[in-house]
């Protein structure tokens, strides 16, 4: 017995990351531009570590921000559930972006500058262009940290909890990004001022390849949980938890002999269910039921989409037959 689906989206949501996005891009663009200058201008390794950093994180947002409107089409035949999973797609390509673009770039210029090292031609411009730098990823880093606060505000946990459990990979990528963003501007600073006092190009050059490696970090987290949701991610034990006892407690349902859910993106999650219902219970009874439990479903938790049922007999199913 299957109950039907609904195709509205988590438009708040997802208009909300929509604007994290963009500032994230738009302070990435004009700080990796004035980035760049300050690298070629001082012959900072760290400088252009920092620009390759902020032209990956440019072109992850790009990456993301595809993300979110694809992901708002409607299901289709082929596509029946709708394309929610598309954001994890994109965010894991954004990942990749991360590591390839930022993490490769950043080690090979530190790499280069450690065995061919040479001066710094002033450390004014590059400094002003970090502190800059700093301001703005800041602005970046505060929108979507104060996002993430209200999300895990209403589902009721901590911020810990939320960067480790909430479905939305967008805003998840962008309070990283920019986290290692500002980690990257201090590491970078401190290589610069440090290789200015002691002539040793070392310290710019280990900056560059800290930067790297930092990247590397990040893109793996971020790889691991977008592959993670892609292949099939249930949801959090809490949320299935409270599942399983709004169908076991409604009218007609003996038993919830099975359970399985299924994220199919940020406010998208389908419930499959195997119930023991009454033995006396008519074709009639069992629709009741049935709606019953999706009215309950859809009212405690909004965010079930799609709801499917299968009457079992739990005493069959226990002695190894089937139903």
């Amino acid at each position: 017995m299957a109950d039907g689906t609904s195709a509205s989206s988590d438009g708040a949501g997802s208009e909300e990351s929509t604007g994290t996005v963009l500032l994230a891009l738009a302070a990435n663009l004009g700080i990796g531009i004035a980035k760049l200058v300050g690298g070629l201008l001082s012959g900072s390794a760290a400088m252009l570590a920092e620009a390759a950093h902020s032209a990956a994180d440019t072109l992850n947002q790009v990456l993301l921000l595809t993300g979110l409107r694809r992901s708002r089409r409607p299901a289709d035949d082929d596509h029946p559930f709708g394309y929610g999973q598309e954001r994890y797609f994109w965010s894991l390509l954004a990942a990749v972006g991360i590591f390839v673009l930022g993490a490769g770039y950043s080690v090979y210029e530190g790499v280069k500058a450690i065995r061919h090292p040479e001066p710094l031609h002033g450390v004014l411009v590059p400094l002003v262009v970090l502190a800059l730098g700093f301001v703005f990823e800041g602005a970046s880093w505060l929108k979507a940290v104060r996002q993430l606060r209200g999300e895990a505000a209403r589902e009721q946990r901590s911020l810990r909890a939320e960067l480790r459990l909430s479905a939305d990979p967008t805003v998840k990528t962008v309070a990283f990004e920019d986290s290692a963003a500002l980690i990257g501007i201090a590491l970078a600073a401190g290589g610069i001022v440090l290789h200015d006092l002691t002539g040793q190009a070392w310290w710019d050059g280990s900056a560059s390849i800290a930067i790297g490696l930092l990247l590397i970090v990040v893109a793996y987290v971020l790889g691991r949980e977008n592959m993670r949701a892609l292949v099939g991610l249930a949801v959090p034990v809490e949320l299935r938890d409270s599942i399983r006892t709004l169908i076991r407690d409604s009218p007609g349902i003996d038993r919830v002999v099975e359970l399985r859910t299924l994220q199919l993106g940020p406010g998208d999650i389908l419930v499959a269910a195997r119930v023991d219902v009454d033995d006396t219970a008519s074709g009639e009874d069992i629709e009741a039921a049935a709606a019953e439990v999706e009215t309950r479903l859809r009212t405690e938790h909004p965010e079930v989409r799609h709801v499917f049922l299968d009457p079992t007999d739990a005493d069959v199913e226990a002695r190894g037959g089937s139903s």
